[in-house]
Parts: structure tokens; sequence; C-alpha cells
């Protein structure tokens, strides 16, 4: 699970694990389904041991256990503003990238359309690389088909970036 996630999740509200098990399962859809809940119990783990985000136990019902409820730390909101703004292509999987959108909406932290934008214009700075690197590889070589590869991935990617964008776009237009 990237540690990311979770803290973007956070940005919006102090929640328990629980909380953002279902959050992340409904953000996923089907995909979600294999989403291991003890995952996102090691990740906050890991992040309060980082002081990316503090817990303080709060006391339940009698039908109902005490919860840790996380929250971020400052510094915790400082990586999360990082995040938003990387544009590190294809580093990022389609789900995370969806994520990224999506915690970023929630949480009011960042313009989805904005974070689209930037991926698609460093997309095509890399497409137009990719591009020269192949017009300027000999035909039939094997670097060629490497670098068609390379042109046909980004080209799929910036379809998807447009699907994006146009959900998005409808989106804050329905709001």
């Amino acid at each position: 699970m990237q540690q990311e996630v979770i803290l973007a999740l956070l940005a919006k509200e102090p929640s328990h694990g629980y909380e953002l098990r279902g959050r992340l399962s409904q953000a996923l859809g089907p995909l979600g389904d294999v989403l291991n809940g003890g995952q996102v119990y090691v990740t906050l783990s890991r992040l309060e041991k980082a002081g990316l985000v503090s817990s303080e136990r709060t006391p339940g019902s009698p039908d109902r256990p005490d919860r840790r409820v996380f929250e971020l730390t400052p510094t915790g909101q400082a990586r999360v503003s990082e995040w938003l703004t990387e544009v590190s292509w294809p580093k990022p999987d389609l789900a995370e990238f969806h994520l990224k959108l999506i915690a970023a909406a929630s949480a009011g932290i960042a313009d989805p359309v904005a974070i689209v934008d930037a991926q698609r214009r460093e997309l095509l700075r890399r497409l137009r690389e990719g591009q020269l690197a192949a017009i300027a590889e000999p035909r039939g070589s094997d670097a060629s088909l490497l670098l068609e590869g390379i042109v046909l991935r980004l080209q799929a990617d910036l379809r998807w970036l447009e699907a994006c964008q146009t959900s998005w776009t409808a989106r804050r237009s329905s709001s």
C-alpha cells in the first residue's frame, strides 16, 4: 500500500483504520476486494513511527472496542502536498493515480483536473522524447521495437488521462 494514499485519505479528516479501509474499497470498486485490511494497519503503524501521523485511543461502546483514530501531523500534511504535485510517470500504477485524484478531491487539498493536467504535460514531454529517439533509431533494430512500445504505452496513458479529465470536469460541473 502506497503510504501517500493513506496520508491523503487522512487529509480529509482523522479516521480509524476500518474507515480508511472502507474508503479505499469504495474508491477502488471491485479492485478493492483484493485489498488486505491488515496492510492498512501496518501502513498506519509505519506512518506513525515516521512522525507523519499521530493517533489517539477513543473509547468504544459495550458492543464496540476502543479504536485508534489517526490524524496527519504537519510533516504528514507536507508529504501529501508534495505527493499531489509529483509527475513521475509511469511510477504510479493506474489505481494509485486514481486514488490520488479521489483523495485530493475528497479532502479539498488539490484540484484533480490540475493533477491530470500536470501528468499530461509530463507524458507529452516523454512522448516527444520517445518519438525523437525512435526516429533516430535504425528501423528493425531491437531498440526500435522497445521505443515503439514506450511510445504506444505513453499514447494509451494519455488517452486514459483524457478520460480522467472528462470525468473530473463533469463532476466539477455538477457540483
